[in-house]
């Protein structure tokens, strides 16, 4: 008999599946808790017995040995690994937030955070951001090498405004400044339309610059208003936010008739897409550069929710020096699986 002959097998099979997937995601997700708290735990007892009893720093190297020789099945008992754990205990000293954050994220993600993030309080900001973003490894060293927790929230805007609390806060949380678009390379004789199409051309890419929550929905969005044909270069709708973000590209420096041009489209875009359910379209306009003190101006009357922005891509000699993203993220994972153990440990 085939599936066709079991009214409703689809539905049901697509259910299990779901399911199924969810199942896996969960014992996974249990498995990096247990291996990370384990280690934890480990590179503790380390630091005690160093401490309380003097042990020098050869202890490790004996302790590997012996727990080679125990497990030789595994791979994570590398007196460098062994290194790490004591580190990892050294920089989180509070079990609590170690069952909670730090075992949100891999053992790989939080090695590179204890060779990249000195600061306490910068390398729990960006385990935090990688455990709700989902970043991959390759990611995560891409946030912190673009400084990416200078950049959250530093978007001029007037959200405070325009917006009730506690959305005018999300919102705020969510804006960046600059950009980093260093996935792609403009010319120096680029149009406005260059831009658009990198940023389609490399539109993963650009949703995990945006952030969390973004989905795409068009580009040149057509908007008629009295009869004339309007056209927006991008829309884009955020689930965190519940609502439509119009994007704005533009070449040079921002000028103040920029926010009147988005102030049309937020308007136009609520009139015409936001339902009862959605909270107020959002405005971003992105430019090349922008005087901070002309932006707040500007944006100290508008009546509709905007934020400015300025966006840096990578300079064409710079990208031919560079290796590719897949170049880096093979690099990546092949020194992950060189020092780091695999998951069924």
């Amino acid at each position: 008999m085939t599936p066709l002959q079991f009214p409703g097998y689809q539905d049901w099979l697509r259910k299990l599946k779901d399911r199924i997937r969810n199942a896996q995601t969960r014992a996974v997700t249990a498995a990096n808790r247990e291996l990370v708290l384990l280690y934890w735990h480990i590179g503790r007892e380390i630091l005690d017995r160093q401490k309380l009893r003097g042990w020098g720093a050869k202890v490790v190297d004996q302790l590997a040995a012996d727990l080679r020789t125990e497990f030789p099945e595994m791979r994570g008992f590398s007196a460098r690994n062994l290194k790490y754990m004591r580190a990892f205990a050294q920089a989180w000293t509070d079990p609590e937030i170690v069952q909670t954050l730090s075992a949100q994220i891999s053992w790989s993600h939080h090695c590179a955070l204890l060779d990249k993030v000195k600061h306490a309080e910068e390398r729990a900001w960006y385990a935090k951001a990688a455990a709700s973003n989902g970043w991959s490894l390759a990611v995560l060293h891409h946030q912190i090498e673009t400084q990416a927790h200078t950049r959250q929230g530093a978007a001029i805007t007037n959200f405070s405004q325009t917006l009730p609390a506690p959305q005018s806060d999300l919102a705020q949380q969510l804006f960046k400044d600059p950009y980093i678009l260093d996935f792609m390379t403009l010319a120096e004789n680029a149009a406005e339309r260059d831009l658009e199409s990198g940023l389609i051309e490399h539109l993963k890419d650009f949703l995990l610059e945006l952030g969390k929550g973004f989905a795409f929905i068009g580009r040149q969005h057509h908007l008629e208003v009295g009869g004339q044909d309007f056209y927006l270069d991008l829309l884009f709708y955020n689930t965190k936010l519940h609502c439509h973000v119009a994007i704005d590209l533009k070449m040079d420096d921002f000028k103040p008739e920029y926010a009147g041009k988005m102030q049309f489209y937020l308007a136009a875009i609520d009139a015409q897409l936001k339902s009862e359910r959605d909270d107020p379209t959002i405005g971003l306009i992105l430019c090349k550069t922008r005087n901070g003190i002309i932006v707040e101006y500007t944006l100290r009357d508008a009546t509709r929710p905007i934020g400015v922005a300025e966006y840096r891509t990578l300079p064409p000699a710079l990208a031919q020096a560079l290796p590719s993203a897949e170049q880096l993220e093979r690099e990546l994972s092949r020194a992950a699986d060189r020092s780091m153990p695999p998951q069924n440990e």
